[in-house]
């Protein structure tokens, strides 16, 4: 009876935590399981105080470099500092006339690059919290089964050993994906900041040019 206890102690604490992530969020949506707040898309303002993009900003298709640029400096697996050098040596090479229109259309293109995986990932995370609502429930539900079979007259004590062993490894799996949406709820957070970062090192080259 003490080793069923643990495991159903087990089993509660990790069912717990996201519902304590999610009231401790205080968000409208009752589905998001992140201690951050849900902000479902950003605005162009929250991460660019330089001047104000022209309509030919948008069209980042049209220049086959900048594209290149936005894709490179937007995986997070580069680190910050030498995507910021790229961009302040992208910036160095260009003629001068057309260092405005190009950083204009960088700093769109990454906006709605980055806004656009930022979002990608909020998606999922509800996804994935809601994976984890039918893994919480499927372990209460067996939780109680194993509990029922062991005090049942007559039961194989092979077959409630085996039962435990499953609900003991189906818990501990449970809680691996607890701490890996721990870590996924920062994920558009980090986005969020590289972009403000990228931007920002736009802003003080544009800013440099006319000193």
């Amino acid at each position: 009876m003490a080793r069923m206890s643990l495991v159903r102690s087990l089993a509660v604490a990790a069912m717990l935590a996201p519902s304590m992530n999610a009231k401790a969020a205080a968000n409208t949506d009752p589905d998001w399981p992140c201690i951050q707040r849900k902000v479902p898309q950003l605005s162009l303002g929250q991460i660019w105080n330089g001047p104000e993009l022209p309509p030919a900003a948008k069209d980042l298709s049209k220049d086959p470099a900048v594209s290149a640029l936005v894709a490179e400096v937007a995986a997070r697996r580069l680190p910050i500092a030498e995507a910021q050098k790229k961009i302040r040596d992208f910036a160095a090479a260009l003629p001068a006339e057309q260092l405005a229109p190009k950083m204009a259309m960088l700093v769109q293109g990454m906006f709605d690059h980055m806004d656009t995986e930022r979002s990608h990932v909020i998606s999922g995370i509800a996804r994935y919290a809601h994976k984890q609502l039918e893994m919480a429930a499927a372990l209460r539900k067996e939780a109680s089964d194993v509990d029922a079979l062991r005090e049942k007259p007559g039961a194989d004590p092979d077959e409630v050993e085996r039962r435990t062993e499953q609900l003991k490894f189906a818990t501990r799996i449970f809680n691996e994906r607890v701490q890996s949406l721990t870590y996924v709820c920062e994920v558009p957070t980090i986005i969020e900041q590289r972009l403000y970062q990228l931007s920002k090192v736009v802003s003080e080259t544009l800013a440099a040019t006319k000193k």
